[in-house]
């Protein structure tokens, strides 16, 4: 029986760029208690020995609430928390180290596996864990003393990155240490994002309950700035259990210089190779530029541009043309770019004795189509063609005269076009002529 592999080997391709691009950079994961619970932990845990296998220096932060409560509630203690943090006295503090020694412990055995008919076969992967963290107490809110409740006070980022350099997995408990030889009881999610924060790593990844960042109709919101999440976050619950706690530490790692955070479902099996070798990913990514971005195209773009166009050029959509006509006429070129890649471009040659450009060579990627990325990019090129002094923009076109017709342009005939590109027209194609004045 024959089996159809297209669709792997078009996934293990479009794989690729990221799969290059993440190979020697640094990951920081959080995930909580709750997940290491589920039944889906020991594939997380193969995922992680995957991204280990492709190079990427991984830190793992990692949470032990429900374990702690469950812990708690066996020897009849009772939690108790202010403002949303926990109080933890001398009691709760012997429950926390157990419960965290143990999910460290449960952690490192799954990371251990090296079963032939599993995906961790040969992986031999090295972990360390240690007392990276150093940390205060936090001391009395609202009256109250928390105790061994502690904030991180210093990271210790040489070592982290000693050990990152090894190649090892470096495993960080909801831990911290003082000079005086105190244990504290961390925050899982402040642990993870001072460490992103002193590592300045190249992604802080936070697993989470829910499918991403939603917006004010309950929608997942795909790629947030700064702004967008300070607009988010505006009078939100900002405790310990909030929703919002993630994104608010989020944030304050991309205030500091981290380049990219994400947002990930943690019921998701597979999520957090989905979000990190797919282009759109699934879930929600923060970051202090936007995701897409319009800018002049450099030489360093042709390939990106090639592969964009080559499709319509197959489909006689667009006028073939070579690579070497292109590398001298790259500096008319405007490209879309999507996480590195090319997702969309035009090219705008001018007439300036006829006060005139013409617009050519206006590609949209396929699967980012009737998303209003098209009218993005166009606006761009129109804004550059106005503050150059042109009077009209031109194209031809054989498939979207619509478009360019809802956009401003009206049909028009060859006659109306300059001289020197009216000679050049190819009656073959019969391109229909569009014209937009601006005057």
């Amino acid at each position: 029986m024959s089996v159809d592999t297209s669709a792997f080997v078009h996934w293990f391709r479009s794989a690729a760029p990221y799969i290059h691009a993440h190979r020697g950079k640094t990951f920081v994961l959080h995930f909580g208690g709750e997940l290491i619970e589920s039944a889906i932990f020991p594939h997380l845990i193969h995922d992680i020995a995957l991204l280990n296998s492709l190079g990427i220096r991984l830190v793992i932060v990692y949470g032990a609430r429900p374990q702690i409560e469950e812990m708690l509630a066996e020897r009849d203690i009772k939690a108790r928390f202010v403002s949303g943090l926990r109080v933890t006295d001398e009691s709760a503090l012997a429950v926390v180290k157990q419960a965290v020694g143990a999910v460290r412990i449960h952690i490192e055995a799954l990371l251990s596996m090296g079963l032939t008919n599993s995906p961790m076969a040969d992986a031999r992967i090295k972990i360390s864990s240690g007392n990276f963290i150093t940390a205060k107490p936090i001391g009395v809110i609202n009256g109250m003393d928390l105790e061994f409740t502690g904030t991180v006070r210093r990271i210790n980022a040489d070592l982290i990155n000693h050990k990152l350099d090894n190649h090892e997995i470096v495993l960080v408990p909801p831990l911290g240490y003082s000079p005086t030889g105190e244990v504290f009881n961390l925050g899982a999610v402040e642990v993870a994002t001072q460490i992103a924060i002193s590592l300045q790593s190249d992604k802080l990844l936070f697993l989470m309950s829910g499918n991403g960042i939603k917006d004010q109709e309950d929608d997942m919101v795909q790629q947030l700035t700064q702004d967008e999440a300070e607009t988010i976050l505006a009078g939100k619950n900002l405790s310990e259990n909030s929703p919002f706690l993630q994104l608010s530490h989020g944030l304050r790692a991309c205030q500091k210089g981290v380049k990219r955070i994400h947002f990930i479902d943690q019921n998701r099996d597979g999520g957090l190779l989905l979000e990190l070798f797919s282009r759109d990913g699934i879930g929600t990514m923060l970051s202090a530029m936007p995701f897409d971005q319009i800018r002049p195209a450099t030489i360093e773009d042709i390939g990106g541009i090639i592969e964009l166009i080559q499709p319509f050029e197959e489909q006689a959509v667009l006028v073939r043309r070579s690579r070497e006509k292109m590398e001298m006429e790259i500096a008319d070129y405007t490209v879309l770019i999507r996480d590195g890649a090319v997702i969309g471009c035009a090219a705008l040659y001018t007439f300036p004795k006829d006060s005139a450009a013409e617009l050519a060579c206006f590609v949209i990627h396929p699967d980012y189509q009737n998303e209003g990325r098209g009218n993005e990019l166009f606006n761009w090129v129109e804004k550059k063609a106005r503050s150059a002094g042109i009077e009209q923009l031109f194209l031809l076109t054989t498939q979207a005269e619509h478009w360019f017709l809802e956009h401003g342009f009206n049909q028009s005939s060859l006659d109306d076009l300059p001289v020197s590109r009216k000679l050049l027209y190819n009656y073959q194609r019969n391109s229909k002529v569009l014209i937009k004045r601006f005057t």
